[in-house]
């Protein structure tokens, strides 16, 4: 995986990022000598995105199943959500 400075960053700008990603799917932005960021192209990201929201559904259906879930009204959630503070 490539990886752009800070420093470089600010010098060449997001031709630098850019380049990198001629290279590789993602760049690791480095700050300070510590891989801070990642970037990658918009469409993978969306892709990333899909990916999350179909793993938290799949939890969610599992909870469904095993149960764990209520089943009340909107007040009763809240009254719910008040006793815990």
């Amino acid at each position: 995986m490539n990886v752009v400075t800070a420093s470089d960053l600010k010098a060449k700008g997001v031709s630098a990022v850019e380049a990198g990603l001629l290279e590789d799917e993602e760049v690791i932005i480095s700050v300070r000598g510590r891989n801070t960021y990642v970037v990658m192209d918009l469409h993978k990201y969306a892709k990333f995105r899909e990916y999350e929201l179909e793993i938290a559904l799949l939890e969610a259906r599992a909870d469904i199943e095993a149960g764990r879930y209520f089943d009340s009204s909107v007040n009763d959630h809240m009254q719910h959500i008040s006793e815990e503070l």
